[in-house]
This record gives structure tokens, C-alpha cells and sequence, in this order.
């Protein structure tokens, strides 16, 4: 739940498929901490919906008719900045997620992806943070690594690390999940997400992707 008002987080969904819809609430209402108060079928009503609801969290599937996810997260940031945006997506919209990353999207989450991670990536974008699915992020630096390049200025922001800070970016860059990760290194997940809370505020960086890029261009993992 909400940690400031202790209620459950209010969400607005928007998809243009409403089996897709009906499928994603039910997975959200398995959780009493979340709470989906409005669905629209277009990004022009998600729009009207946040307006009118002011949601904690607005879920929209990139491709959507008269306002695409994209256009409709600006607008509403424009209209609800208090509301953060998650991106509902699927491996055939790469190009889209590149696109979303420099738009200010709180989360990226699969369609067809593990259903307790549309519900932590809710939750942490609820708290302020930003919500990757691993599998999404493996995608965006696999796509991008050719277009990246070795950058001094990336080794010397990395340089204040610890070694295993270093370990753990490097493997973020790899693609790995926080499981994967803990398994790799031999520590419980709680540990692995106290590193990353770390890293993320000392290198400056909003999200996982942005980590795993800082990663690649400063010769933390090869390509």
C-alpha cells in the first residue's frame, strides 16, 4: 500500500484490447494494496480518466488508438504530474520502448511477463521509483549496444564504486534480474536491491536501463 496515506494505490488502466484490460485487472486485484478506479480503451480517454481520477499510477499500452501511450504519458504529465506512467509492452515494440525511455516513463512491463512483476512494478513506481521488467531491459541494451560506445567519462563515474558495487552494475549491464544477480554472487535479494539503491544514487541514474548503459559504455560488460 501507499506509504503516505496508507491506502491502496489508485490506478488508471488503458488498453485498446479489452481482454488485455480484463486480464491485467484481474492480476492487480489480486493485490488489496492496489486499486484500479477507471479503464479506457484509447490514450485521448486515459488522458480524460487521470484528469478527472488523479490515479497514483496510469498503466498504458504503447500502441493505442487517437493518442498512442507515448502522447498520452506527456499529456499527462502535463495535466497529473503526480501521476507516474508505466508502458505496457511486447517484444515486437522495440523501437517504442527505445523511444519511451527518453520521455520520462516510470516503468516498462510485458504484456505476456510474470504477473508479480506488473504488481511490484505498481508498487515501485508508487514509491517514486522506476520499474523495469529484467527481460525488457535485456532487450533495450541488446538492441543499443552496438550504437554504444566506450566512454572515459562513463569509467570515471564508475570509479567511485565498490568492487562489488562494480560486480552487481555489471551484471545489471549483463541484462540479469535482481534473482539472477543474488544467485550469481552469493547473496539474498534484499542485498542486491540495497546495492542497486546505491549505485543508482551515486552514478545519478533514474533506472535499471540507464545503469545497464553506464555499464556498457564504461567497459563493465562485454560486447
Amino acid at each position: 500500500m501507499n506509504a503516505d496515506t496508507a491506502l491502496p494505490v489508485r490506478v488508471v488502466l488503458a488498453d485498446d484490447e479489452a481482454m488485455i484490460r480484463a486480464g491485467v485487472r484481474a492480476i492487480l486485484a489480486a493485490d488489496p494494496g492496489i486499486e484500479v478506479v477507471a479503464e479506457a480503451g484509447d490514450g485521448r480517454a486515459a488522458v480524460e480518466l487521470v484528469r478527472a481520477h488523479r490515479p497514483r499510477v496510469a498503466l498504458l499500452d504503447i500502441r493505442m488508438p487517437r493518442l498512442d501511450g507515448l502522447a498520452a504519458a506527456a499529456e499527462i504529465r502535463r495535466v497529473a504530474p503526480d501521476t507516474a506512467t508505466v508502458m505496457l509492452t511486447t517484444f515486437g515494440e522495440d523501437d517504442h520502448v527505445a523511444r519511451a525511455l527518453g520521455h520520462g516513463a516510470s516503468g516498462f512491463l510485458l504484456k505476456a511477463g510474470d504477473p508479480r512483476e506488473l504488481i511490484a512494478g505498481v508498487h515501485a513506481v508508487a514509491d517514486g521509483g522506476a520499474y523495469l521488467s529484467p527481460r525488457v531491459a535485456r532487450r533495450v541494451i541488446e538492441l543499443g549496444a552496438g550504437r554504444l560506445a566506450r566512454r572515459p567519462a562513463a569509467r570515471d563515474r564508475t570509479a567511485g564504486l565498490t568492487e562489488r558495487e562494480r560486480e552487481v552494475l555489471a551484471l545489471v549491464g549483463a541484462g540479469l534480474s535482481n534473482a539472477e544477480i543474488a544467485r550469481r554472487l552469493h547473496l539474498v535479494e534484499g542485498t542486491v536491491k540495497s546495492y542497486l539503491t546505491s549505485i543508482f544514487t551515486r552514478l545519478d541514474v533514474r533506472n535499471r536501463v540507464q545503469a545497464a548503459i553506464l555499464a556498457y559504455e564504461a567497459g563493465l560488460v562485454d560486447g
